[in-house]
């Protein structure tokens, strides 16, 4: 079957999420695209206000089954996703040497940044070990908790100052006179999926050099299953060239998951992709 069978249809009906399918004869999906506004959950997690930054791009999923791939229709489905965007970049996450990033590198994507998923499972937690570190002293601070659901908006400060309450979010942080010095957050999955994604730990400056990363990620390790009795593993996602971070997911027992890559688009330096563009690597 051809390029020439295949319609790319918007899916409405997505809050918050711009959706399109490439669907071919008999209805089969051939490949999905889908565009969403980027959080300011990652690397630089949950900033305080004073230095949290707007972004101005969308995140792009796409994927075409493995059968109708170089076919160009990973190009059409890009094409109608670049038409409605008003962001003025695109990012991707891709896996390391997949097709994906093959088909971003194709399509100019610029890449930005090497990741590292690591996981902890709970069976290979000392809990004993956990518990000595978080009761460990540290003069001058002390550790807050704080649970719910992550607002749109998100504020670390505005969050700690706020009730806790019933949530997929654990918050750990720890602060000095009421000042913020250092957090990390993780967030539960649906109730039938026993993973949550951890973000940080995040040290401000003027309160890095006394191990208070490893402290709150140690408690937030310690609170998330508590506050989620059913959770078994946690996964958290480094940059390749962090090694200080690096050093402590596998101080605290995270171990190699998987790598991936992460590649942007700029529209402003680039023209719209032509849909019968080359062969199609995703």
């Amino acid at each position: 079957m051809n390029e020439c069978s295949i319609d790319i249809v918007a899916v409405p009906d997505h809050p918050g999420v711009r959706w399109w399918q490439a669907v071919a004869s008999h209805g089969f999906v051939a490949g999905v695209a889908g565009l969403r506004p980027t959080r300011s959950l990652g690397h630089d997690l949950l900033l305080p206000a004073a230095t949290a930054r707007t972004t101005d791009a969308a995140e792009l999923t796409l994927y075409v089954e493995p059968q109708w791939r170089r076919r160009g229709i990973g190009s059409r489905l890009l094409a109608a996703a670049l038409a409605q965007t008003a962001e003025p970049r695109l990012i991707a996450h891709v896996a390391a040497d997949s097709p994906g990033e093959a088909f971003c590198l194709w399509h100019d994507f610029r890449h930005t940044r090497s990741l590292r998923h690591d996981l902890l499972t709970y069976c290979n937690v000392h809990h004993a070990w956990l518990g000595e570190l978080v009761d460990a002293e540290h003069p001058g601070y002390r550790l807050t908790h704080w649970t719910g659901d992550l607002p749109a908006e998100l504020r670390v400060e505005e969050l700690l100052r706020s009730p806790s309450r019933p949530g997929d979010a654990v918050l750990t942080a720890a602060d000095a006179d009421g000042d913020l010095a250092a957090y990390a957050v993780a967030v539960v999955g649906a109730p039938a999926r026993p993973r949550a994604r951890q973000y940080g730990p995040a040290v401000l400056p003027g309160h890095r050099g006394r191990r208070l990363g490893r402290w709150v990620n140690a408690a937030l390790i310690q609170q998330l299953r508590d506050v989620h009795p059913h959770l078994e593993e946690i996964e958290t996602v480094t940059a390749e060239d962090d090694s200080h971070l690096l050093a402590l997911r596998e101080d605290l027992g995270f171990g190699l998951l998987r790598r991936t890559r992460r590649y942007e688009f700029t529209l402003r330096q680039h023209t719209r992709p032509a849909a019968t563009r080359g062969e199609d690597a995703r």
